[in-house]
């Protein structure tokens, strides 16, 4: 059977993350979301895989070629324009024979899940139980079919969300050419699932234990510290006298930390790293290739990614680090509000009442910079020695204190 991933999406809700890469790329301990999504389909007996790519589709192929790396087959076809999941289906059709996943690239499902969903032999809806179901599609079940889906509706007829990962036959083509554009302007895969339904075929549902929907940039944080809790320890790399390493810590090939540097697991570091001198990395911690945490510093529940730069007296707590950053001397993010109370960013809740900044590539800062909780600082950005950040930022912007 073949897995075809739809991963051709910008993901703008993740701005500023995703100004220079699809959302699928984004490193959840130092992995990008579709390759955690591809070991777990792997785990679950699935070689052979369909990836639909078109925003930044180049950043996918580079990384993932052929898929000999894991030990699978990788096809791709290219989504030009972003027209909906049935546009993308439509273009994978003669790649495909007999019954196939279609899978949602930026959530990740467990390898038990896809096992049961690979099972079935009818059209099947994997569904999870929500508190919330903002943003999300909502499934309306009956006698253990499917009976309609809505598309994030006011009031919404139950607390099952369609959690993207479906089981689907033949069938879904001829519906997928009766398929009409939505509000937005696209053609859904929901929209032909409903017609299979209208038409009085059997759709099935399926309730999943495990997923991981991935909206925001905050969202990160609790994926990341999610998929930390899986840490493999290991130090391929050179630990200096007088650091000390607690708990689940994995140590990169080429890696250096040195003296007095502290690390509380669960902490990845990636290859090619140098940490401390006498560092503090808290729990919950993800650090790229070619990074530089440096003396006094202090970082917490964060994802640093590739290549950024933390090197003198700086504190990061409940961030997101791009790639390519650059902090200079002192710098201060702030995580926690004086009042205590939850955090909006975007003007929108967050849930978290700990939350730091959100950096794209390339930022960097002058001396004692500060940037304010909650803040989404665009690629490329300039603050200067003193100044404070704060809010939503453009890339490409210069802030001078």
């Amino acid at each position: 059977m073949k897995a075809v991933i739809l991963a051709a999406g910008e993901g703008k809700r993740m701005h500023p993350l995703t100004y220079t890469r699809p959302k699928v790329m984004l490193p959840l301990a130092n992995k990008p979301i579709l390759e955690h999504l591809l070991l777990e389909a792997r785990e679950a007996g699935i070689r052979e895989f369909v990836f639909v790519v078109g925003y930044h589709g180049d950043t996918v192929r580079n990384f993932f070629s052929n898929g000999d790396s894991w030990q699978v087959s990788i096809e791709y076809v290219t989504q030009r324009k972003q027209l909906g999941t049935t546009h993308a289906l439509r273009m994978v059709e003669r790649l495909v024979d007999g019954k196939f996943l279609l899978i949602n690239g930026d959530v990740i499902v467990g390898e038990k899940d896809i096992r049961r969903m690979v099972a079935k032999n009818e059209t099947t809806l994997s569904l999870v139980e929500v508190t919330s179901t903002q943003d999300l599609g909502v499934v309306e079940v009956e006698e253990g079919q499917v009976v309609r889906i809505h598309e994030k509706v006011a009031k919404p007829p139950s607390n099952l969300a369609n959690a993207g990962l479906y089981l689907l036959t033949p069938d879904i083509f001829t519906a997928a050419l009766r398929g009409r554009r939505s509000p937005r302007g696209e053609y859904e895969i929901t929209d032909s699932l409903q017609v299979l339904i209208d038409e009085q075929h059997r759709v099935s549902y399926e309730v999943i234990d495990y997923w991981l929907d991935l909206s925001y940039p905050w969202d990160l944080l609790g994926g990341n510290e999610a998929l930390m809790s899986k840490v493999v320890p290991q130090n391929l790399g050179q630990v200096e006298e007088n650091a000390v390493i607690s708990g689940l810590v994995s140590v990169g090939k080429g890696t250096v930390v040195r003296a007095n540097s502290y690390i509380v697991g669960p902490v990845v570091i990636g290859e090619n790293c140098e940490i401390g001198p006498s560092c503090y990395i808290r729990p919950s911690t993800s650090i790229g290739d070619n990074c530089h945490i440096g003396s006094a510093v202090e970082v917490k529940n964060s994802i640093i990614m590739r290549d950024s730069k933390i090197p003198h007296h700086n504190y990061v707590g409940d961030s997101v680090i791009g790639e390519g950053c650059n902090l200079g001397a002192g710098t201060k993010i702030a995580n926690l509000r004086l009042d205590k109370k939850e955090i909006k960013a975007v003007g929108i809740d967050t849930g978290r009442h700990k939350l730091g900044a959100i950096l794209g590539d390339g930022v960097q800062t002058g001396i004692n910079a500060s940037i304010d909780v909650g803040s989404l600082i665009g690629n490329d950005t300039y603050i200067g020695a003193g100044a404070l950040a704060s809010g939503v930022i453009a890339p490409n912007s210069r802030i001078f204190g």
